[in-house]
């Protein structure tokens, strides 16, 4: 039997928690905006960026110039949505392997979480070591997915640091392809003849109790 203390709770009830305002769904990527905490699903709030530097809710200026270099993913508000909503984590896992296969591309593999020093105070950005080399010669059909994995390898990154790569003020998505990129920024995007891009690393330490 429940204790006094306990309760089903309808999911109805939680819903309004768990909503992206801009889509009406549920959340995929949980992704909150650090000035005003307000939360949207990342593609959502990406797009919404691409035309606007304030919060689709509270109508905040997020940045004046860049607006994408404050949000970070929720993984916690994330977890708990998969865990009240049923089946949505696995259908979101099969869109993105059929939008990956669909096009001939390798499915990317969740990162396995790693133990990380136990460390105080707020989230920091850490600016990423500089690479020998200041540019790679790789396939326009390469994916920002890809470019992570080669920044992971080639600084040895744990697991649990979230890498962002940016290019002029856009956030990029796992699953843009370099040839995208430089054909939707345009000639903003590019120096030399090279496609710029830029990274910054987030480091989250653990919560000491």
């Amino acid at each position: 039997t429940l204790s006094k203390r306990a309760r089903m709770i309808n999911l109805a009830e939680l819903t309004p928690y768990i909503l992206c305002s801009i889509c009406k769904g549920y959340f995929i990527d949980a992704t909150t905006i650090t000035e005003c905490l307000h939360t949207f699903c990342k593609s959502c709030i990406v797009r919404h960026f691409y035309y606007s530097n304030r919060c689709p809710k509270c109508n905040i200026v997020v940045h004046q110039t860049q607006p994408l270099y404050n949000i970070r993913l929720d993984r916690q508000l994330q977890d708990i949505v998969y865990k009240l909503v049923v089946n949505l984590e696995e259908r979101e896992k099969k869109q993105m392997h059929d939008f990956y296969k669909e096009r001939g591309l390798e499915v990317p593999k969740p990162a396995v979480p790693q133990p990380v020093p136990v460390s105080r105070g707020r989230p920091r950005k850490v600016l990423g070591s500089p690479l020998e080399k200041k540019f790679v010669r790789v396939s326009g059909e390469a994916t920002i997915g890809h470019v992570e994995k080669f920044l992971r390898r080639k600084m040895d990154l744990d697991p649990t640091c979230q890498v962002d790569i940016i290019c002029g003020d856009h956030l990029l998505e796992h699953y843009q392809t370099l040839r995208e990129i430089r054909q939707a920024i345009g000639e903003s995007a590019v120096q030399d003849g090279l496609l710029v891009l830029h990274y910054g690393l987030v480091v989250s330490p653990l919560t000491v109790t």
